[in-house]
């Protein structure tokens, strides 16, 4: 469970990065009902893009029929955070604070997990419950998809995967709860996550490789003659620097794509209650409870298959000097 306790270092230490980089990429959005002075919307609001658009404004229950409170981040944080000298804002957003959120579940999480195992150890020799559960999930990261994809001596790089993947399941999964948002349906906010991935492939290869990473990026193949290793140089260099560059493109597209595309068919199921009525609406209104069903099965998925590429990508680079 050593492993459990680097990954929460991880995901904390990720977590705030990620969410200042996320901050500036969309421009604020508000509901298109009028706001009450008491917070509370006057009309009826929208509930399913506010599920993946960012926002100066945060949801949260009245318990009153038909009203939505709303929380302004601007009178929190102030109207703007710029960066010393430039005119980036930084401030923190809707998404920013699903992404703290999600940061402080999966450490609380990790956390209360960790110290149930290490109790139900010592009272009964085995784990059970909730922490055999986390533990079967960790375990299965770790030896059936970190560690095969990883390399020899790969151990290192498995806190970091399992880092990414439970930071990707609950920023997944809170755009699926009431007054909730996917951060990870923000394009800046999977291509941080990208980005930071790429990082730490690229510093694993150099690492491994030391100045035979730079064949990772400058074609030279001493098995051919001169001129001809000229040509494969000056033709194959820039095939390997875009090789570079599509793996974290891949990753920040595919996780954006997918975990906004369930919202976005949600709310075309539900258009069509309100456009052929309640009686015809059922149909449509079945198939939208059965895909947000699905949408919890590819919560999970996404993030799998995130810390999936991602150990095979650092493993690539680790064994291509072999």
């Amino acid at each position: 469970m050593r492993l459990l306790g680097t990954a929460l270092a991880l995901v904390l230490a990720l977590g705030a990065p990620i969410a200042v980089a996320t901050a500036h990429a969309q421009e604020s959005t508000t509901h298109a009902a009028p706001a009450t002075a008491a917070g509370q919307s006057a009309q009826p609001v929208d509930f399913i893009t506010p599920h993946i658009t960012d926002s100066d404004r945060l949801d949260y229950p009245c318990f009153r029929r038909g009203a939505v409170c709303e929380l302004d981040l601007r009178t929190v944080f102030g109207e703007h955070w710029y960066l010393p000298g430039t005119h980036v804002d930084v401030r923190p957003t809707k998404h920013v604070v699903m992404l703290w959120i999600a940061a402080l579940l999966a450490g609380l999480v990790l956390i209360i997990a960790a110290r149930a195992h290490e109790r139900h150890t010592h009272e009964a020799g085995r784990p059970k419950g909730f922490a055999a559960g986390i533990e079967a999930m960790v375990l299965y990261l770790r030896n059936e998809v970190a560690i095969p994809n990883l390399g020899h001596h790969g151990e290192k790089f498995v806190p970091f995967v399992l880092t990414l993947f439970f930071f990707i399941l609950f920023a997944n999964l809170l755009g699926l709860i009431p007054y909730g948002s996917t951060a990870t349906g923000n394009i800046s906010v999977t291509a941080t996550l990208a980005i930071v991935t790429l990082m730490v492939i690229e510093v694993a290869g150099m690492r491994a490789q030391g100045l035979g990473y730079l064949n990772t990026i400058f074609y030279w193949n001493k098995d051919l003659s001169l001129p001809f290793r000229i040509i494969m140089f000056i033709v194959m260099t820039p095939v390997e620097i875009v090789g570079k560059l599509s793996k974290p493109f891949a990753l920040a597209i595919r996780l954006f794509a997918n975990m906004t595309a369930g919202h976005i068919v949600v709310l075309a199921f539900i258009g069509l209650i309100f456009t052929f009525g309640y009686l015809v609406g059922l149909a449509p209104l079945i198939m939208a409870v059965g895909i947000m069903l699905l949408e919890i099965f590819v919560a999970f998925l996404q993030a799998f298959i995130f810390c999936l590429l991602a150990s095979v990508f650092i493993g690539q680079i680790r064994e291509a000097h072999h």
